[in-house]
């Protein structure tokens, strides 16, 4: 059975420092604590000083009635710019944070990721289901700006979806 391929784009404005947006992106083993849709986080190798070459595995569960797991190795870390990975398991694809400010108080963090699904039924239901897969993963990136703001005590100031 062919895999199905998915593009998602998210984007949350955010008024906090993005020295605070990065640091709590980046320490994604923690985000069981405020991310209500990630259920665990756990980290099978270790990586470069800088974070390159870490490998996590991470359990998600959105609205829908499943799981998600799947191992992401970090492929670059550009602090307060960019974080990205390519991710195995029940999806295989790639995943790219991006931070920009506007030099004061906004920082605007864009979330790219271009996976393909492995998992049997998610392929042969996806002619019928993808408008609710794209539906579930925008509520959890909802709900992910929405606990992130709460985490830094910051207003979430816009959330994008594309």
């Amino acid at each position: 059975m062919r895999t199905v391929e998915y593009r998602f784009s998210t984007i949350w404005r955010i008024d906090a420092p993005v020295q605070e947006v990065w640091a709590a992106i980046h320490d994604s083993a923690r985000w069981p604590e405020w991310w209500n849709n990630v259920e665990r986080v756990d980290q099978l190798e270790a990586g470069s000083d800088q974070g390159v070459g870490v490998v996590q595995r991470y359990t998600w569960k959105g609205w829908l009635p499943y799981r998600l797991v799947f191992d992401m190795r970090v492929t670059r870390v550009d602090p307060l710019v960019a974080l990205e990975g390519v991710a195995s398991g029940d999806v295989e694809g790639a995943g790219r944070w991006s931070f920009s400010t506007d030099g004061g108080n906004l920082t605007v963090v864009r979330y790219d990721w271009w996976v393909h699904t492995n998992r049997v039924w998610m392929n042969a239901l996806a002619p019928l289901l993808r408008p609710i897969f794209q539906w579930n993963h925008d509520a959890v990136m909802r709900e992910g700006g929405e606990a992130l703001a709460r985490r830094l005590d910051a207003r979430l100031l816009g959330i994008e979806h594309g």
